[in-house]
């Protein structure tokens, strides 16, 4: 079976401890989290996992199908990387002495369409919104100049196919009153 990258979407309550379930239905399964990124959704006290892995399909279905049995987990899904839009934002601090190289700078940053998000005495903070291999690129073009520090956030997705969270939970909720 081969491995191929696919963005889950975990919509649950917002408990405490549900972080720990969840990613233990991973570490049980030796599944490495690739990127985890959670906030609030469209709806109202709802929040959304959105969980990067590299699997076999077969073992993406279950793990979705044993998140799905957590007790605050409202739904989950898996999608492929053509079912989703997906970015990152990554953070680049600098010395500020760089400036000197200011052309070539400006072009770097151009050229990754990434900006300066604040200019201090000592450094300065550049951002860049993309997809992973946007952000790795940047970081090969920076390095020359000295990277002080460098962060980058999970994945954030949003899925193609139109049936919202909301009617999964109103055909939950159907279901069970059946």
């Amino acid at each position: 079976m081969e491995k191929q990258n696919y963005t889950l979407s975990v919509f649950t309550e917002n408990k405490v401890g549900l972080l720990h379930r969840v990613s233990g239905i991973f570490t049980r399964r030796h599944i490495n989290i690739e990127s985890i990124t959670i906030s609030a959704s469209e709806i109202e006290g709802v929040h959304r996992f959105t969980i990067l892995i590299s699997e076999p399909l077969a073992l993406v279905k279950k793990v979705t199908l044993q998140l799905e049995k957590q007790v605050d987990v409202l739904k989950a899904f898996y999608h492929t990387e053509d079912d989703t839009i997906f970015q990152e934002v990554a953070l680049f601090k600098l010395a500020t002495n760089i400036v000197d190289s200011g052309m070539r700078l400006e072009q770097i940053l151009r050229d990754n369409h990434a900006r300066i998000l604040s200019i201090e005495k000592e450094f300065l903070i550049i951002e860049k919104t993309g997809q992973e291999h946007e952000t790795d690129a940047l970081f090969q073009k920076l390095k020359p100049f000295g990277i002080l520090e460098f962060a980058r956030s999970g994945r954030v997705a949003i899925t193609k196919p139109m049936k919202t969270v909301q009617k999964h939970i109103d055909e939950l909720q159907l279901e069970k009153a059946e």
